[in-house]
């Protein structure tokens, strides 16, 4: 019998999503009668808002949505998220410009498939959200992180980048608000890594997906609106999940000159064509009805990242730089290392999330998802009650 032919190589090396796998083992530990509470999923537990239903509900009834449609999306959908490109990222853009994507998570993995040739090298400033290794590593390239700790708030500088560029450097990615760590930059700084890119003919790949959650009069100011003249050479991604509530509807979208945005196009019409019509038209609803509703979400998160800092700050040992945006805590916990608890000896906050979750049936994201180890990631993206008697716990735990 002739032996079977490998499995790719490529999609072997793929690891699992480290958030979504720590959600899964929450939710099954949950489902099995333990209280369990978990700051693993970045996904907003409010409702997704009435109208927004309303808008689904209504488009069942037009046959329309039951046929193919344009695999870039809507057109009205696309005219309305051109409208938000400007209104919020400060570029003004033609809907050709736009494709809308299955999540933003798609849109991600086809902006490196646009940009990246096989051993490009693209800087990763850390800690980083996990897909984008795992997606650069998908499109050939090869990620090259640059890290920022507690002590920068977790921003990388314009001297970091430099000193990380090489000759095979050809794309940046720039996220603000931050996933894991809720970081915003500054008009400021976002402008001097944006003039840098522009000097080294760098492609940017910015996410803008948190760019409306953001708290203390912050704004996050688009690397496009800092710098106009990058928008050549910049990839915009973004979508409805965070600040809509609407995880589950999976529409995100790309934006960008129109050479990347042919190139992930031609992609998208055979991977996966249009975006469920139904899901359309309620992000169409998001985009162009009242904000009452997502202004009182962003709102209650706030309230909730006062509580969540307040009260990691009170365990010895942990260092929590204020988040400005997103719905994330990132707490430094070298403190908590290195050391014995409860007999056990903790060198790894891998091993310290594990910890807590036998110990204190809390479910915690570990740094070394997202880049170094001594770092947590917990969302506060969950009911106040449940926040509070979480942080309790480990207060009770490291007490």
């Amino acid at each position: 019998m002739t032996e079977r032919a490998p499995l790719s190589r490529k999609l072997t090396a793929i690891a699992e999503s480290a958030t979504l796998k720590v959600d899964a083992k929450a939710k099954s530990l949950q489902a099995a009668g333990r209280p369990v509470i978990s700051y693993a999923a970045g996904e907003p537990d409010f409702p997704t808002p009435q109208f927004i239903v309303d808008a689904a509900a209504e488009a069942l009834r037009d046959p329309a949505n039951f046929r193919y449609t344009p695999a870039a999306g809507l057109p009205v959908l696309r005219e309305a998220i051109a409208a938000k490109t400007l209104r919020d990222s400060g570029l003004e853009v033609a809907p050709s410009q736009v494709i809308v994507t299955n999540g933003g998570k798609q849109a991600v993995y086809q902006a490196f498939q646009a940009v990246v040739n096989p051993g490009d090298e693209v800087l990763l400033p850390a800690p980083y959200w996990t897909t984008y290794p795992e997606a650069i590593a998908l499109a050939d390239g090869i990620p090259v992180e640059v890290f920022a700790g507690a002590d920068q708030e977790y921003k990388v500088t314009v001297e970091q980048l430099e000193a990380a560029r090489t000759d095979k450097t050809t794309v940046l990615v720039f996220v603000s608000p931050s996933n894991p760590t809720g970081a915003v930059y500054t008009a400021e700084e976002t402008k001097a890594i944006g003039e840098w890119a522009l000097e080294h003919g760098i492609w940017v790949i910015t996410d803008e997906i948190y760019q409306n959650l953001v708290y203390e009069g912050a704004r996050a100011v688009s690397i496009v609106e800092a710098v106009p003249a990058l928008a050549e050479q910049t990839i915009l991604v973004n979508g409805v999940a965070k600040t809509y509530a609407m995880t589950g509807w999976r529409v995100g979208w790309m934006v960008g000159p129109t050479v990347a945005i042919k190139a992930a196009g031609n992609l998208q019409s055979h991977l996966s064509s249009n975006v469920n019509n139904i899901a359309q038209r309620a992000a169409l609803a998001a985009l162009t009805g009242p904000q009452d509703e997502a202004e009182k979400m962003r709102q209650a998160f706030d309230h909730r990242r006062g509580l969540i800092v307040s009260e990691l700050a009170k365990i010895p040992g942990v260092t929590v730089p204020n988040p400005l945006g997103a719905f994330y805590v990132y707490p430094d916990v070298t403190g908590l290392l290195g050391r014995e608890w409860d007999g056990v000896r903790l060198d790894t906050s891998l091993e310290l999330a594990d910890f807590i979750l036998e110990r204190a049936e809390v479910a915690v994201v570990p740094g070394e998802a997202f880049g170094p180890s001594g770092y947590l990631r917990l969302s506060y993206a969950l009911g106040e009650d449940q926040l509070l008697e979480g942080v309790q716990r480990l207060q009770r735990l490291f007490g």
